[in-house]
């Protein structure tokens, strides 16, 4: 008897480990239910909600192969080598399989059950199935990880024919077990099923969206992936940060165009890949580099900086009351749809962490809690790439103005209108900054910065960082000459923005 442990991976087809435990025999299922551990790790009511709503799919679908599902209830990681101890003993179970996590907490709750099944004489075998490729085999000739992304992109292509790992069939069907699925303990979830509008569970939804995407919309993604109010990205983040869908999937799906190359393409299809490497590269960074799991910055010295804690502002711009209207109609978006378009996740990410100079870790905790795609390696990634602390990260001294970004990628203000109804009367010129008058008449809030003025005062604070550094440092990441390199790159550059 086998036992397969469910995690961020709720699906049955391309599943490495259920693959596995069902080539090796009758296998059951089981899933831990931690949900003191989801708040500690900030896990959203958005993604809590589709979790929920995915374990049940997930349970039919196990239903129709034989395997049943047994969801166990706990509070923390620590639990977690009991719960599944315990289940294997009730069923006689001779070996379990799982999929592999990056995160700091999962790889040492990954060991602490690995032991514990050795010590009580079962076996456990893990595989890999987050990354296309295995972390740790995407290296430099140093051996090294990549920390730039365009060679960790151009190594991973030209061994991909090797490295990527093959696409699992579905599981066959085995015979029925005399032992019944239990999913009693999701009953205890508070869900609120305002999110399943947005993100409705289940494979076949997520299958739907990437093919829908794939067949009308990657052709124009390099031209409609910025603007906010068409419906120009995949929308498959929720599904890939709980498992309900594989990269190695969407690699499949992007494969079946025809193309013979995506590394140096600037059509759709290739734009979209990249940013599917992008979350790649941000899970190998995570493995490589466990102090990403513990809020630190990549860049050590920029901890340094003087990051504010003022509670108030930060509360402005979490309830999109900052007076620049692109950034408070995204953030009204990520509250009503627990999801943010990819653009404005950066406009505003820059906004709290340039403009008000609040520290970024705030920001990416506040994300998290908020996100239904909440994904430690590509939060943490992207914001770390707002805040200029991270690797290949934006250079201190380019700072999104959110004016121009509106009037760039929202020219006719009709994503505004949406989030902002108060707004929706004015111009389209004036929809992007309303004048103090016009404020006032439909109470809308002044802008709290003024944006040459603080984006001034935060590149004082990175250059007297960039002076305290050793220059004999070659990681200094403030040199002159590369300031110089940096400011000669178009705003048109390739960007790292969540698929």
């Amino acid at each position: 008897m086998n036992l397969m442990w469910f995690r961020k991976d709720l699906r049955v087809s391309d599943n490495p480990a259920l693959f596995n435990a069902v080539s090796h025999g009758d296998s059951i299922a089981v899933y831990c239910l931690c949900e003191k551990q989801w708040d500690l790790h900030s896990v959203s009511q958005a993604q809590r909600t589709l979790i929920v709503q995915q374990l049940e799919d997930l349970h039919l679908s196990l239903e129709k192969i034989g395997i049943p599902l047994i969801i166990v209830q706990g509070s923390t990681f620590s639990e977690v080598p009991g719960q599944l101890l315990s289940v294997a003993k009730k069923y006689n179970v001779d070996r379990l399989f799982f999929n592999h996590e990056y995160e700091v907490n999962e790889q040492k709750m990954t060991t602490a059950v690995s032991a514990a099944f050795l010590n009580a004489g079962m076996l456990a075998s893990a595989s890999h199935d987050q990354c296309l490729a295995r972390p740790g085999t995407v290296l430099n000739k140093s051996g090294q990880p990549f920390k730039v992304f365009s060679a960790f992109k151009r190594t991973f292509y030209a061994q991909a024919h090797e490295s990527i790992r093959q696409l699992y069939p579905m599981p066959k069907p085995q015979e029925k077990l005399a032992i019944a699925s239990d999913l009693t303990a999701l009953k205890s979830i508070q869900c609120n099923k305002q999110w399943t509008q947005y993100w409705p569970a289940g494979e076949d939804q997520a299958h739907q969206r990437l093919n829908h995407f794939i067949d009308t919309g990657v052709k124009d993604y390099h031209q409609h992936r910025d603007m906010p109010a068409l419906a120009g990205t995949s929308t498959i983040s929720p599904y890939l940060a709980v498992g309900i869908l594989s990269a190695r999937q969407c690699y499949q799906a992007i494969s079946m165009q025809g193309r013979d190359s995506l590394l140096d393409g600037s059509d759709g299809i290739s734009v979209w890949m990249n940013e599917i490497i992008w979350r790649e590269f941000y899970r190998h960074l995570l493995d490589a580099f466990p102090k990403l799991s513990r809020h630190q910055p990549f860049k050590k010295e920029t901890d340094q900086l003087p990051w504010r804690h003022h509670q108030a502002d930060f509360d402005l711009w979490k309830q999109g009351e900052t007076g620049f209207p692109i950034v408070d109609a995204a953030m009204k978006q990520l509250q009503l749809t627990g999801w943010m378009h990819n653009r404005l996740r950066m406009v505003t990410a820059m906004f709290l962490t340039k403009h008000l100079f609040i520290d970024w870790r705030w920001g990416e905790a506040y994300f998290m809690s908020m996100l239904v795609d909440g994904d430690l390696a590509s939060n943490n990634g992207g914001w770390q790439w707002s805040a200029s602390t991270g690797v290949d990260a934006v250079p201190y001294f380019r700072v999104f103005n959110p004016t121009r970004q509106s009037q760039r990628f929202d020219q006719d203000g009709v994503f505004i209108r949406e989030f902002l109804p108060a707004l929706k009367h004015l111009s389209n010129k004036d929809i992007h900054m309303p004048t103090s008058e016009q404020a006032r008449k439909i109470g809308y809030p002044l802008p709290m910065v003024e944006h040459k003025a603080a984006v001034e005062k935060t590149k004082q604070y990175f250059l007297q960082l960039g002076k305290s550094v050793d220059k004999t440092n070659p990681s200094q990441p403030f040199s002159k000459r590369e300031e110089l390199a940096l400011k000669a790159r178009k705003d048109k550059e390739k960007l790292p923005i969540r698929a």
